[in-house]
């Protein structure tokens, strides 16, 4: 894509050059700060999101609470700046295209005259650029509690193209996103049909075995119709030497440490992710393992947040379990970890989750319920067997599903970073 034709500089490093002809202004000559507060608060709930941007509550699905009565909550109208003034560091701020209500806490900021466009603005202060200038404006004594402040805030610069050319940009820019959400769209499915299949040749062995041919027995269950002769219906609590509770509150958690506190965000889809991972040190592990050290072989389950996810402890790994989660110690004689896991993502322990969170806005389980978790169980050594079947049909898809989803990642990127080069002026949006 082509540059314009003169760039002089902003005056500030994280902007860089702009295009000549545009303007730049401190904040505070752009808006004023709204105050204006609801007296009956039947107004639209709004809600400010980093992903959405400024939406109505009612179009979200959130289970977060509710007040009885919002009468004092601040008034924003269309085309007014949104911030929620506590997550504004993770982008969490847009314009509102309806009159509404939100949390007396947030800053809403009203044009002084029109300068900008209501969708331009948008995309112009979501920009990751700007984000990272909230953050450096932001103060807090770390990141969870970091404020943008209405003074902090009014004093950002603000880059002003012509009215007329935030026009196109905006034109541009709905036609292109537009594009790249459908590819974006279809990737998505695509990740979607891969992780199905794959889910399937899995469950398929998980409940059905490796010999096609073996005698069967009929079920009655709905989710069965019949499984291995040989295989066995049981309760969980029988193939395990022990179910371990979590201690009941949180443990002093730092970012390095010698102990990895596995939370339930540590747990997903059968494995031990590291993402956003905490550490403790080796004074807490000694409490914390007073009922039973995790070992390799273990399995580690979520009783919430989400219900029902597991993993095996890989070897070399020191950890404690954090809250909300259980701790299985494995008789090794009668059952496979890896088998077990796979099971409970599959067929009766699939089945037995789905029913706990029938009419329960957050599936959990109780100790007693998870005890009771069911499961097909053949013979050890087939257990084996169809464990390392299964890690044959991972490898057969992960190469085809890391493909997918690094497209998926780099039309993202694509995405933020058009955005980015058009409404900052590093690209010049082409004219018919």
């Amino acid at each position: 894509m082509r540059r314009y034709e003169q760039y002089a500089p902003s005056g500030f490093d994280w902007l860089g050059d702009l295009p000549s002809h545009w303007s730049i202004l401190r904040a505070k000559y752009v808006f004023k700060e709204i105050d204006d507060r609801s007296v009956a608060g039947d107004e639209e709930l709004l809600s400010v999101s980093h992903l959405t941007g400024v939406t109505p509550r009612s179009e979200k699905n959130v289970t977060m609470f509710m007040a009885e009565d919002y009468t004092g909550a601040k008034l924003c109208k269309d085309g007014d700046l949104v911030i929620n003034t506590m997550w504004a560091w993770m982008g969490a701020l847009g314009v509102s295209s309806t009159t509404g209500i939100v949390s007396p806490a947030y800053g809403v900021y009203r044009q002084l005259e029109q300068r900008l466009r209501p969708r331009y603005m948008d995309w112009l202060f979501r920009t990751p650029m700007y984000v990272a200038e909230y953050t450096r404006r932001s103060t807090g004594v770390n990141s969870s509690r970091l404020r943008l402040y209405p003074d902090r805030f009014l004093d950002m610069p603000v880059v002003l193209p012509p009215l007329e050319e935030q026009d196109h940009i905006v034109t541009f820019l709905d036609e292109k996103i537009s594009e790249i959400d459908a590819a974006i769209a279809k990737k998505e499915r695509l990740t979607e049909l891969l992780l199905e299949q794959q889910f399937n040749a899995i469950n398929h062995v998980v409940t059905q075995g490796l010999d096609i041919d073996s005698p069967r027995q009929l079920s009655n269950e709905q989710w069965l119709e019949s499984f291995p002769a040989h295989w066995q219906l049981m309760r969980i609590k029988h193939v395990l030497s022990a179910i371990v509770d979590t201690e009941h509150k949180t443990p002093p958690m730092y970012e390095e440490g010698p102990v990895l506190v596995v939370r339930t965000s540590n747990v997903k889809g059968g494995e031990l992710t590291y993402a956003n991972a905490k550490f403790t040190d080796e004074k807490t592990f000694s409490r914390w393992t007073r009922r039973a050290t995790p070992e390799a072989g273990d399995i580690l389950f979520t009783r919430e947040a989400p219900a029902g996810e597991a993993c095996v402890l890989p070897a070399g790994v020191k950890a404690i379990i954090g809250q909300r989660m259980v701790l299985f110690k494995v008789n090794a004689e009668r059952l496979d970890p890896h088998f077990a896991v796979h099971s409970i993502y599959s067929g009766a322990a699939k089945v037995f989750v789905e029913l706990l969170s029938v009419g329960s806005t957050v599936a959990h389980f109780n100790m007693s319920d998870i005890g009771n978790i069911p499961l097909l169980l053949p013979p050890l050594e087939e257990q084996r067997a169809i464990s390392q079947k299964i890690r044959e049909i991972q490898n057969q898809f992960k190469p085809v599903i890391a493909s997918t989803a690094s497209s998926l990642e780099q039309l993202r990127e694509l995405k933020y970073v058009l955005i980015e080069s058009v409404v900052s002026g590093q690209v010049a949006v082409p004219r018919e």
